[in-house]
């Protein structure tokens, strides 16, 4: 069941997204770079999970490590659907290709809606082994935020991840960020009340 449910996602969101660009055009504009590094900080481990993205105009490029798992590299291709003014969206469908500890292929969706300093992100991603089912594994990181002023914002997190599994299948936590000109710092805590908290730290850039 849940290796049905991102695909079928994709085609339901594409096909709002598509009406809505018919509505709103994009601006033409050059490359748009960004990265972060995620530092997880768990009891008795660490480890580090880079991204880099970069997007020019629909489409969309990313590169994930240690992010399907330890040692595994992820390479992603997808199309941007944006539009809105006080309600401004966000949708981009991906797929992607998995090398290293796990090998794969992967569907993808990343998704941003904002209106008036609330903010609502998700990723998530199925993963396929064509080798066993066995593998086959669904992720989700989604966040809830609100920005009282432009550098300063807080709100909920849930993440479901196969790098860091606990007794608790839905990772809950809290978030507190800033920011300062282009860069970003984002502050979660996990699983507070729990036997098995942890910290993640975000550090963003965009160039």
């Amino acid at each position: 069941m849940k290796n049905r449910i991102l695909p079928a996602l994709l085609m339901v969101v594409g096909s709002i997204a598509a009406f809505g660009q018919n509505e709103t055009a994009a601006p033409e504009k050059k490359w748009n770079f960004g990265a972060d590094a995620n530092f997880y900080f768990i009891p008795n481990d660490f480890f580090v999970l880079p991204i880099l993205k970069a997007d020019k105009n629909k489409l969309h490029l990313e590169a994930r490590y240690n992010y399907e798992d330890r040692e595994t590299f992820s390479g992603w291709i997808g199309y941007n659907f944006m539009g809105g003014d006080d309600f401004e969206y966000t949708i981009t469908p991906m797929a992607g290709g998995v090398f290293g500890l796990s090998n794969g292929i992967a569907a993808g969706l990343e998704i941003t809606l904002g209106y008036k300093g609330f903010e609502f992100y998700s990723e998530l991603e199925n993963f396929f082994d064509p080798k066993t089912r066995n593998n086959d594994f669904f992720y989700m990181w989604t966040d809830i935020t609100f920005a009282p002023k432009d550098w300063l914002w807080f709100g909920l997190s849930g993440q479901r991840t196969r790098l860091y599994q606990t007794d608790v299948e839905l990772q809950k936590g809290l978030i507190v960020g800033a920011g300062l000109k282009n860069w970003e710092l984002t502050t979660y805590v996990y699983n507070l009340g729990f036997d098995d908290p942890f910290l993640l730290l975000t550090l963003s850039v965009g160039f």
